[in-house]
């Protein structure tokens, strides 16, 4: 008998050099282990660089811990989702894996069905109610953060602490701030979960039904009839828009695309006139909330948002403010989306009986309702939350920086968060006899040592995009839908799909078919390179890129389903797109030519870089900006 193809286990990764003893940067239970290997090597992993794209610091582990408790507790202990309970979580290398858990058995998938309909009808049935309470539950999580404080620990108390009789000593909010820190990170993980599986879930169920109901739809075609909803994601986008608008009709646009300018020129010499200063005060007003956005998914604490790095949002707003003079339109088509969802859903509509026709405008209606949360948590929990807690996590590394325990701004991110509360506990007991830190030199040369390790982790790639054997279907749908990991994607990971050299696959994530030179972009800092008409290649967008779609002629992601942020984009933009190929950043090179077909969900490399074009093969293709032909693909 052939034994069945897997990846390796976890005790068959190797090392990077110099990263040897990586395992005790981070809590035992999050690392693989050989009281655990049994039930490891009985799993599929895969790896999650969707949020943790390079090996991550020990502190930066809490979301790991954070995002998986979450969904697990609301898959598997309160809403019971039918066949899919948690997702395991190990880091391994520094990268971190997941492996969705099943429940195969019958009779406790019944179980689970009863309880499942009864709590998420509850929520659907009061959905716009519980969404709002939602926002506020998250505005007053974020608000907590910020009132967060972490002082310098004094030469003496201050006297109130003798006058009003308080009894303790005001060096204990250090401690108590803290573990409110990590309590309200953790809260807020469940919050996001409260609402996300019910979302999934819905558009699941109506997707599902299609599939059935319809067996020649495309899951773009379903996935449009969802389209032209307005979500919060598209704000901060289309409040660059609306300054790029407004530096045009103010005769500023010269000032923001001026070549090499700085930020802090560019924002100087505006401030010079009286238009100029109008338009700042509209750009200091956009501000707040809207460039609280991470250049990427806000899961490490190394990490810029536009309003830190003012250059971002900057060369959006000079791109669009360049697009304007140059005659184009930068307004999102949401007309035209919203009439071609209502003449798809019409169309498919008249199908169906008269009992299938209920239930389809039903579901339909449902995955409408649910679609926004869908894109729009992203914006309340991992740009505005995560925003607050960095910044509150980058005051307590000055605290002890102050105090002298660590020697450099950024050592506290060395120490995972158990470690951190000993060290502060060490750090307020020596404080109050009045002696060093006894763990200073200790945890200096450890941390020393720990910057090597970090270092070796993050040169390297994950070890696998998978561990362990692989199932004969890929089923679970936070997997295939959010990270596009699907049964083909393991094939083609394992080497055993029939796709060749010229080409990769991945998930149709939006229809179209496009010619034209990629540029691999590895982060958002990345995106002043790249140039209209060009694909954009990335191993993953985020809501912060959105200027990017408003220039690029295609996209190709690394990792992804039909529910990640760059296959909804990508469909409110009508730009072709083919997400979780896996290996687009590494086996794709800026210059080379390729098309894209996001219905099929196929990249075919046409040309290596600077060879001369190549004219489409079946000649169906029309003219685009900057060397790229595109063409519909129908539905």
């Amino acid at each position: 008998m052939t034994e069945q193809k897997r990846f390796p286990y976890f005790d068959e990764a190797t090392t990077p050099e110099g990263a040897e003893g990586w395992q005790s940067m981070y809590p035992y239970y999050l690392v693989p282990s050989e009281e655990t290997r049994q039930h490891e090597n009985s799993l599929f992993w895969f790896a999650d660089t969707m949020h943790w794209s390079r090996g991550c610091h020990p502190f930066d582990s809490i979301g790991a811990e954070a995002v998986y408790y979450g969904a697990g507790a609301f898959s598997t202990r309160i809403f019971t989702l039918p066949v899919s309970l948690g997702l395991d979580v190990r880091v391994v290398n520094g990268y971190v894996y997941i492996a969705p858990q099943g429940v195969t058995d019958p009779d406790e998938i019944q179980r689970r069905v009863a309880t499942f309909q009864e709590r998420a009808g509850h929520y659907y049935a009061n959905w716009d109610e519980l969404y709002g309470k939602w926002k506020e539950k998250m505005a007053g999580a974020i608000e907590s953060l910020r009132s967060i404080e972490f002082a310098p620990l004094p030469d003496v108390d201050p006297a109130e602490v003798v006058t009003e009789a308080r009894g303790r000593s005001s060096s204990v909010a250090l401690a108590e701030n803290y573990h409110r820190l990590i309590d309200e990170f953790f809260a807020i993980w469940q919050y996001h979960f409260e609402f996300l599986n019910l979302g999934y879930g819905g558009y699941i169920t109506f997707f599902q039904f299609c599939k059935q109901a319809f067996p020649l739809i495309t899951d773009q075609t379903i996935s449009r009839m969802v389209a032209g909803v307005d979500v919060l994601a598209f704000r901060p986008d289309d409040e660059l828009r609306k300054l790029a608008v407004l530096a045009g009709d103010l005769g500023l646009t010269g000032v923001l695309t001026r070549d090499g300018a700085t930020p802090e020129e560019v924002l100087h010499e505006l401030g010079t006139n009286e238009n100029g200063r109008q338009w700042l005060e509209a750009f200091e007003q956009a501000k707040e909330p809207w460039f609280n956005y991470f250049a990427e998914y806000g899961f490490t604490h190394d990490q810029e948002t536009w309003a830190s790095d003012l250059s971002i949002p900057l060369q959006g707003i000079a791109r669009y403010a360049t697009m304007l003079a140059a005659g184009e339109d930068i307004a999102r088509p949401v007309e035209r989306l919203r009439s071609e969802r209502d003449e798809i859903i019409a169309e498919y509509r008249a199908l169906l009986s008269e009992a299938e026709a209920k239930q389809f405008d039903e579901l339909v209606g449902l995955a409408v309702k649910v679609f926004p949360y869908i894109e729009e948590h992203n914006i309340f929990v991992e740009h505005w939350a995560h925003n607050v807690f960095w910044q509150k996590a980058w005051e307590l590394a000055d605290v002890l920086l102050s105090a002298g325990f660590t020697q450099q701004r950024d050592d506290m991110f060395y120490l995972n968060r158990f470690e951190l509360d000993e060290a502060l506990a060490d750090v307020l007991q020596s404080w109050a006899i009045g002696v060093e830190p006894r763990g200073k030199t200790r945890w200096q040369r450890e941390i020393q040592r720990r910057r090597g390790v970090v270092a070796a982790l993050q040169a390297s790639p994950p070890p696998s995009p998978a561990f362990g054997v692989p199932p004969a279907q890929v089923t679970d749908p936070f997997a295939v839908m959010n990270y596009g990991v699907t049964t083909e994607r393991v094939a083609e990971w394992l080497g055993t799909s029939d796709g060749g050299d010229n080409v990769l696959t991945g998930g149709p994530g939006s229809l179209g078919v496009v010619e034209g030179r990629v540029r691999v972009l590895r982060s958002e800092l990345d995106l002043p390179s790249l140039q209209a008409g060009e694909i954009l290649v990335a191993p993953i967008t985020a809501p912060s890129w959105a200027p990017a779609f408003a220039v690029a002629a295609g996209v190709i992601t690394d990792i992804g389903g039909m529910m990640c942020h760059a296959a909804i984009v990508c469909r409110e933009y009508g730009l072709p797109a083919v997400v979780g190929t896996g290996f687009a950043t590494t086996r794709l090179s800026t210059g080379q030519r390729v098309r894209i077909d996001g219905r099929a969900g196929t990249v075919t490399v046409l040309e290596d870089e600077g060879d001369d074009a190549e004219s489409p093969a079946d000649g169906s293709t029309q003219a685009a900006p900057a060397d790229a032909t595109t063409t519909g693909a129908g539905r």
